[in-house]
């Protein structure tokens, strides 16, 4: 049994330290082949017809946005229960930055909210661009209901699907892009899937596919269907865009497509953990995010939402003091110092404000035993109870 149980860990098995050897021993360290195997794996996975592959899922947000078209004077709207990038990759595009509320039952963004602030918006003339719903804890937003907003309203939908490789939404897998313009993933350590770092965009857009390639590249096409003009010989490349170097090192693609070998399994043991918590927690007094009906969560984590504000602090600290080292998801983006300087303020959107105060996040992963679960378990429980009481 470990000394600590962290919210989240990587799993790292000897086939995948194999094929990373494998590639440290090839011609290519970058920029070759590995890359595009790693990409058209997960792409056929997922059923979309284009995958890129970038450093990191901030990356993938940033050459999604530019690719489609975000720039000064545009708008995006996301989540406030986020990580910031999904925000932020609206400013690096010179565009501005609004959230919509999230549903209390799910925790992703509400369809009702957004549907409401499109009204508004449309009145005043000030629609997004872009919409980017998050499918928080890995569980798909409604996607359906986005989808038709979206054609209603003229916007693009970028999924940030960093939580939710592995999951799928009727019964189609998160990733196909069936109700969205792109797809985001993350493969940071915690997150489902791992290749050390890194990100990938999915579209079925060649248009999109086309301008992702650019921008993680420095902007650069060595493709003669779009030069412009004569080249001056056979080494000859073209820069087209103001890219960014955002490419994934074959040693990385190697490690990711190894663990794609085993999504559905580190999606499964994740389900039967949530499965057990919720059996657990069942008579606490507490909430864990519903699940919907059409859709399977990858449950990259395991939130649960205190009746008490008052409870979550002492909570946070008596189980960091017996060793379950619980976190927390997210801080509304908006009440950060950097969005607060840009006008935001407290009581934006109250729903994702009481999920947070009351909001605690514990260990699970695929490699957590059966007996640190129960040491989990058992801790949060009394402890729990020891704080309500």
């Amino acid at each position: 049994m470990s000394t600590t149980i962290p919210y989240g860990r990587q799993s790292i098995d000897d086939a995948d330290v194999a094929c990373v050897i494998e590639v440290l021993r090839s011609a290519w360290l970058t920029q070759g082949p590995a890359i595009r195997r790693f990409e058209e794996q997960v792409a056929q996975y997922c059923g979309a017809r284009y995958a890129v592959a970038v450093s990191n899922a901030t990356a993938a947000l940033h050459v999604a946005c530019l690719a489609l078209g975000l720039g000064p004077g545009d708008l995006l709207w996301t989540s406030p229960n986020t990580f910031v990038a999904s925000a932020n990759c609206a400013l690096y595009c010179g565009a501005d930055v609004d959230f919509v509320d999230i549903d209390l039952r799910t925790l992703n963004m509400s369809v009702d909210h957004l549907a409401e602030k499109l009204e508004i918006a449309e009145r005043a003339g000030r629609l997004p661009k872009v919409v980017v719903p998050v499918h928080f804890a890995g569980q798909s937003c409604e996607m359906e209901a986005l989808h038709a907003l979206s054609q209603r309203y003229g916007f693009a939908l970028l999924e940030d699907a960093s939580h939710a490789i592995g999951g799928r939404y009727q019964d189609v897998p998160v990733g196909s892009c069936r109700h969205a313009d792109a797809t985001v993933f993350s493969f940071h350590p915690v997150k489902i899937v791992t290749t050390g770092e890194g990100g990938m965009v999915l579209t079925n857009r060649e248009d999109l596919h086309q301008a992702l390639l650019r921008f993680r590249s420095h902007g650069i096409t060595r493709d003669p269907r779009q030069w412009q003009g004569e080249p001056d010989g056979p080494w000859s490349y073209q820069q087209l865009d103001l890219g960014f170097n955002y490419r994934m090192t074959d040693i990385q693609a190697a490690l990711g497509a190894s663990q794609m070998q085993r999504v559905d399994a580190f999606v499964a043991r994740r389900q039967t953990l949530v499965e057990r918590y919720r059996r657990a927690f069942a008579a606490l007094p507490l909430k864990m995010p519903e699940q919907m009906h059409d859709a399977a969560p990858a449950w990259h984590l395991q939130v649960v939402m205190l009746d008490d504000a008052a409870w979550r602090r002492p909570m946070y600290d008596a189980l960091h003091a017996q060793g379950v080292l619980a976190n927390v998801h997210y801080q509304p983006v908006y009440l950060q110092p950097y969005y607060r300087a840009r006008g935001f303020e407290p009581g934006y959107c109250p729903n994702a404000e009481h999920y947070y105060d009351r909001a605690l996040s514990l260990p699970l992963f695929p490699s957590m035993s059966d007996d640190d679960f129960d040491k989990v378990v058992a801790i949060f429980s009394n402890t729990l109870r020891e704080i309500a009481s």
